[in-house]
């Protein structure tokens, strides 16, 4: 009897060090609503804790308890392993983590520097697509300062290569709508679709094109850039340097930026704007309420409408509308003016905030909509998702 006892046990053992190492994630939702295809980030060095071990990698994710249900995932270029979730109003769900090699994961964000289009960077998810302005365009003194949008149809493939490809080899420009979406918005020597820029007075620093630019990750979730501007002038100090950090996650039509000024000594005042193109447009500046919006005309006919917005963890100081006078609009291509948040720019800090948009060809077709969206989209910037790792 005892040798059969012990014959079990060693069975029981053997089968224990075949198992692999797994953990529990459980993510609890504090909003009275749902929560769905919202990215968390656990730090690799928090999971490595919890096995008890000094490395984790790799790492696959499973919805609920059982290794089913794959959830598509990414680690990223500072030590995170990401993955989008889904959590009931008031709720939890849980994940299990097994350290195992995942499956491949599509790709859903994804950009690059266009260096045959004057060093475009173009970065995409499957919801929206982006564009900034590189050197080459600055060196043929043509003024582009602000974000520029890519309306796209919701596509769950990339779509920038091609359009990019279309346009430079094949003659059939991005301006027109050849199935898969187009560029129909005027940003120019203005703050386009939410560039943030340095106020000194009542003028606005407008920063130039980017002068060097890294790609820190791309894809198959999240798409993030480090761009460097050159030194400009600001009040009392003459060598300041803009850094700006631009990631945009699958399933958000907002990226986060995050601005600082190098050799920036005092504190200043910040502004984020959207263009305006129609004088008397419709647009809600929500200083209380964490967010600033526009519903943009588009170029171009019968091309929709593009609803633009930027939002804050932190309420902007003030939000208002500021029009061009008539001697300024030729020298912003015509534009009226800018919706505006102003904020307080400590020296030595990081600035974060939001933007991006909504075309009036996908799900969001209402300025209403679009409001409710950055609204939600602010609630839970300040009511995040609490997030707990334990072993099974």
């Amino acid at each position: 009897m005892r040798t059969l006892l012990t014959f079990f046990a060693c069975c029981l053992l053997l089968a224990g060090c075949g198992e692999v190492p797994s953990l529990t994630v459980t993510v609890t939702n504090p909003l009275p609503s749902a929560r769905a295809g919202e990215m968390i980030e656990l730090p690799l060095e928090d999971i490595a804790r919890a096995l008890g071990k000094e490395e984790c990698l790799p790492v696959a994710v499973y919805s609920g308890d059982s290794a089913r249900s794959v959830v598509p995932s990414q680690v990223t270029y500072d030590g995170k392993l990401i993955f989008p979730v889904s959590v009931p109003a008031s709720g939890e769900a849980t994940y299990r983590l097994l350290m195992q090699e995942p499956d491949s994961t599509p790709v859903r964000c994804t950009g690059r520097v266009y260096p045959q289009r004057l060093d475009d960077l173009a970065w995409e998810n499957e919801l929206v697509a982006f564009r900034t302005y590189g050197p080459a365009l600055q060196a043929t003194g043509e003024r582009g300062f602000g974000y520029d949008l890519f309306a796209k149809h919701t596509n769950d493939r990339p779509v920038l290569e091609t359009m990019y490809r279309q346009a430079l080899e094949e003659g059939l420009s991005y301006h027109e709508d050849h199935g898969l979406g187009m560029d129909c918005y005027a940003g120019g020597p203005t703050l386009g679709a939410g560039t943030a820029a340095l106020v000194e007075g009542d003028t606005l620093i407008y920063p130039w094109c980017y002068e060097s630019v890294g790609i820190l990750d791309n894809g198959p979730l999240r798409f993030t850039a480090s761009l460097l501007y050159k030194p400009f002038v600001a009040g009392t100090d003459s060598n300041v340097v803009e850094h700006r950090l631009i990631t945009l996650d699958a399933g958000s039509r907002l990226n986060r930026t995050e601005v600082t000024y190098i050799g920036l000594f005092r504190p200043a005042s910040l502004a984020v704007g959207i263009v305006l193109h129609e004088p008397d447009g419709e647009f809600s500046a929500e200083a209380a309420k964490g967010f600033i919006s526009y519903n943009d005309p588009t170029t171009g006919p019968d091309n929709g409408r593009l609803f633009v917005g930027a939002a804050f963890p932190t309420a902007p100081s003030e939000a208002k509308a500021v029009l061009f006078p008539e001697s300024e609009k030729k020298r912003r291509n015509n534009a009226c003016g800018h919706v505006l948040a102003l904020n307080r720019y400590e020296p030595r800090t990081t600035f974060r905030y939001y933007w991006g948009f909504a075309w009036s060809r996908t799900d969001i077709q209402s300025m209403e909509q679009w409001n409710r969206y950055l609204e939600e989209f602010v609630q839970r910037l300040h009511s995040p998702l609490q997030v707990r790792i334990t072993k099974p």
